[in-house]
């Protein structure tokens, strides 16, 4: 099924969505990767200040490539998701509620999706310069010495990806597999 949705994503909108369907994302999030996520557990772990609100926020497992001229933001395109596991659901538990990403996630990571009322969306690898054109913003706003790996939030309009993981234990992974197992 098509879907749009204006993000952020809450705990009903997510509930509404299933593994395979197609999803535009328009609307604002976030976007992080490995170094970001980890400076943000060591803020939790020491009791500081985040550097972002994660309550209904979505996460875009990225690191873009520089923009060139009259850009906003060079390549685009998603970065594996599982490298994010060990850091997933101490963010969900503190109110995340959609990632987006590529490949698959933990079993640890697919249980607090669903005890979090969460969904994980995978974008298409191999198309980051198609996927720059959906970003219509983009502003680096935390962790800037990282570089690439800095947390930026972006903009999308009718950003394409795909529900994956779904918050009543739906795994797109493997139910595509049973089906052509058959």
């Amino acid at each position: 099924m098509e879907k749009r949705i204006k993000l952020p994503i809450t705990k009903d909108v997510a509930d509404q969505l299933k593994i395979g369907d197609y999803v535009y994302l328009s609307g604002e999030m976030y976007v992080a990767r490995d170094a970001a996520h980890k400076r943000i557990i060591e803020c939790i772990e020491n009791n500081e200040e985040l550097p972002i609100q994660l309550m209904n926020e979505t996460i875009y497992y990225m690191g873009p490539s520089p923009a060139r001229d009259k850009q906003v933001i060079g390549s685009a395109g998603p970065t594996t998701s599982s490298r994010m596991d060990k850091y997933a659901t101490t963010l969900m538990d503190l109110g995340l509620k959609g990632m987006v990403g590529k490949g698959k996630r933990s079993q640890e990571v697919l249980e607090s999706i669903v005890k979090n009322h969460a969904v994980y969306f995978a974008a298409i690898g191999g198309e980051g310069a198609l996927l720059s054109k959906k970003i219509v913003k983009s502003q680096v706003i935390a962790y800037d010495d990282l570089g690439a790996e800095a947390i930026r939030r972006i903009e999308v309009k009718d950003f394409p990806v795909i529900v994956v993981a779904d918050n009543q234990g739906g795994n797109l992974y493997e139910e595509a597999v049973k089906k052509y197992m058959r």
